[in-house]
């Protein structure tokens, strides 16, 4: 695994301790809260270039659909860490969510 990966894992599972949940209907999930706290941080003009997505629970955890459209809009060449069945895996957003699309 590369350095910036590892580096990327070990920040995931510091704030992880902060996330409340899995995918609800109507709450919000930790990828999503990561990111609009980065939008109202640095401006909606941010290109995310990676996202590591864990949880404490060691089973696979790949982003909903609703996050992967929401890490597609705001870093449509992203790639994304997370748990496979496995082993870890890394996936551009566009093998996550083929049809992502930005509104401009």
């Amino acid at each position: 695994m590369a350095k910036e990966d590892v580096r990327l894992l070990r920040a995931a599972r510091k704030v992880m301790k902060h996330a409340q949940n899995a995918s609800y209907g109507l709450t919000n999930c930790a990828e999503r809260t990561a990111i609009f706290s980065a939008v109202a941080e640095l401006g909606p003009k941010i290109e995310i270039r990676s996202i590591a997505v864990v949880n404490d629970q060691g089973v696979p955890c790949s982003p909903c659909g609703a996050c992967r459209q929401v890490i597609y809009e705001f870093g449509p060449d992203a790639t994304v860490l997370f748990q496979g069945k496995k082993a870890w895996k890394k996936s551009h957003i566009t093998e996550l969510l083929p049809e992502g699309f930005r509104l401009k």
